[in-house]
């Protein structure tokens, strides 16, 4: 704790004292989904735009995410968990370009999967946003907006090689006038990967790698200025090759997916003071287990869900916006196991008024929505910004969320326990923010709690599941942004106290301390820049009674622009070769191999990416 608590304050009182500011997005969209400027946003946010992506030399969203403060990762067998906030992977909504695309069966977003190559820029929203979104929205929202062309004509092929038999190719292509845009992008990324169990036993012992095949395709057409309408398509498909610690016989399990997202839209400017959007979608999730020996568990689930939405943005006074709409949404699902259900439906309305003024600003919002299993479910939200001097604004806010059970809680298999009577998990989130700009410095503070209940979790005496746990997460987030001695820096702790209420423990697979530091500076064509994490401790189980250690990685990058055509780009990851772990596994009596505990998932060592970037100007 000491560590952590002793440099934040350093970091920010060596920021305050340096010159000039970090130019910051100043735009956010997911907030009220609408655009607005960044400082009306009364929801905690994080912005990355295609200019971050590129700087960071983020090859993945997973890896782009762990520097959004009270973002934490998780690995079990090289099938990723995030948790925002401290909630559950489902209990955080992914979107890309407005549609939903997690599992309707498990409720899981795999982000490992999408192409980073064909995104322009991704919007964390930290903290509940049911009242606009509805289900799932109880952590926060990650949305992310694939690339937009620009009149003219652009191209750019990129080629990376690295540790790991690891190989990257895309192309994107892009251009049009000032009616109609294009993009054209496809990508392929190949990785031999490492072993991810610590145990070497068995049939476990192999390499765990994956191999990824991305198009995208988006058509935007302006009719005129008042009229818009476009098209994209996002497609992901390959192979996710990981280690199952319950191997009854020997096999090499791979997971070979398919994930894909259609979005449509029709935006118009009705009257001069009401604003209309009508969207329609389709996103698709399927995976397949193929080679793991085990009948049970060589099988795919497939779902489909189609939705529609029409919102309405209304400027009713020169200080007042009303945002009203309504959203469809019918999931369908198919699979070699039996589901005694595999189809349902979702119908919401919701209205978010927002009031600013000189002295103070308010946003207030309901939803209604009608599921066509679970009832009817309202959640809302209050915040109240005052400003505080030229340069700061305190915001105070309370939002209500919920979580729907998914197919495989509700209708699953027999021997998996489904429970058609569960209830959906809600939550109450209170939150203290702070923003200032001091002396050139962007800082930013966030002090949370987020009470959440009927928990869906398997329970040993019924052997099902039920919705019987409750659990409150505590939580401050602090940030700071600037050019410090000529670094752009950026950085972002968070410290949080996750409790299981029944049990009074900790929940697993939650370090209770992170710290993410950035640090980037351009020297005429060279570029050099640096990323530090630090995370304390996790327990590994629900009893506490396991941990896994904290850990350090330092991450070191360096760009050279050898012509206005050509860049390279070379990365070096966990420099320090640091030996890690994310989750641990337990192999039961009766399993292949012999049983054993305490075996920690291990995680990747040092590594090395180069990668040259060609956009050629013909």
């Amino acid at each position: 704790m000491n560590k952590f608590a002793l440099f934040f304050p350093a970091m920010l009182a060596s920021a305050v004292a340096a010159a000039n500011s970090l130019d910051l997005p100043d735009t956010v969209i997911t907030a009220s989904r609408f655009e607005q400027p960044s400082s009306t946003a009364l929801a905690a946010h994080d912005v990355f735009t295609r200019s971050d992506i590129e700087r960071l030399q983020a090859r993945s969203v997973p890896e782009l995410l762990s520097r959004v403060p009270g973002v934490q990762q998780n690995s079990n067998g090289g099938i990723p968990a995030y948790f925002l906030r401290g909630s559950n992977t489902a209990q955080t909504l992914v979107l890309v370009d407005g549609q939903r695309i997690a599992s309707a069966a498990g409720g899981i977003a795999r982000l490992d999967y999408l192409s980073i190559d064909n995104i322009e820029r991704v919007e964390v929203i930290r903290g509940p946003r049911s009242s606009v979104y509805g289900a799932d929205a109880i952590g926060g929202v990650i949305q992310i907006f694939t690339r937009q062309g620009e009149p003219g004509f652009q191209r750019s092929v990129r080629f990376a090689v690295g540790t790991n038999n690891t190989y990257q190719r895309s192309v994107n292509l892009s251009g049009g006038n000032d009616d109609t845009r294009y993009v054209l992008g496809a990508s392929l990324d190949e990785r031999l990967g490492h072993d991810l169990t610590s145990d070497n036993a068995g049939y476990d012992s192999d390499r765990d790698g994956q191999r990824t095949k991305a198009m995208l395709l988006r058509l935007d057409h302006d009719f005129n200025d008042y009229w818009t309408a476009g098209f994209s398509t996002s497609h992901q498909q390959g192979k996710n090759e990981f280690d199952d610690a319950y191997e009854l016989a020997p096999g090499t399990p791979e997971d070979q997916f398919r994930v894909r997202s259609y979005s449509g839209y029709l935006q118009g400017q009705l009257t001069s003071m009401w604003q209309s959007h009508l969207e329609l979608g389709r996103s698709e999730d399927r995976n397949k287990v193929v080679g793991s020996g085990q009948s049970w568990n060589d099988a795919f689930i497939e779902t489909v869900r189609h939705s529609a939405s029409w919102l309405n943005h209304l400027k009713l006074t020169s200080a007042q916006r009303l945002t009203l709409g309504g959203d469809w949404q019918r999931d369908r699902l198919s699979s070699s196991h039996s589901f005694t259900q595999t189809r349902r439906e979702n119908l919401a309305g919701f209205l978010q008024h927002s009031w600013t003024t000189q002295h103070f600003n308010t946003e207030v919002g309901i939803r209604h929505d009608d599921n066509q299993h679970f009832g009817t479910e309202e959640t809302w939200n209050a915040a109240l910004s005052i400003p505080s001097g030229k340069n700061q604004q305190w915001i105070v806010s309370y939002a209500t969320g919920f979580r729907a059970p998914t197919f495989r809680d509700l209708y699953g298999p027999p021997t998996w326990g489904p429970n058609p009577g569960l209830d959906p998990e809600r939550s109450k989130t209170w939150e203290l923010q702070w923003r200032g700009e001091l002396a050139g410095s962007h800082l930013e503070a966030s002090l949370y709690r987020n009470d959440v209940r009927d928990l869906i979790v398997w329970d040993t005496v019924t052997n099902q599941v039920e919705n019987i746990d409750q659990a409150r997460i505590n939580g401050l987030e602090l940030s700071a942004e600037r050019e410090l001695f000529g670094w752009s820096s950026r950085a972002a702790l968070s410290i949080i106290d996750p409790r299981d209420r029944d049990t009074g423990g900790t929940l697993q697979l939650r370090a209770k301390r992170s710290l993410s530091l950035d640090m980037d500076r351009q020297f005429n064509d060279f570029g050099f820049g640096a990323t530090w994490q630090l995370f304390s401790q996790r327990y590994a189980n629900a009893a506490n009674s396991e941990t896994l250690s904290g850990y350090g990685t330092l991450d070191l990058r360096t760009s050279w622009h050898a012509s206005t055509a050509l860049r390279w780009d070379l990365k070096l990851s966990n420099v320090l070769d640091r030996n890690y772990h994310l989750g641990s596994y337990q192999r039961p009596t009766g399993f292949w191999p012999a049983p054993s505990i305490d075996n920690p998932y291990q995680e990747q060592g040092r590594a090395a990416l180069l990668a040259v970037t060609w956009t050629p100007n013909i």
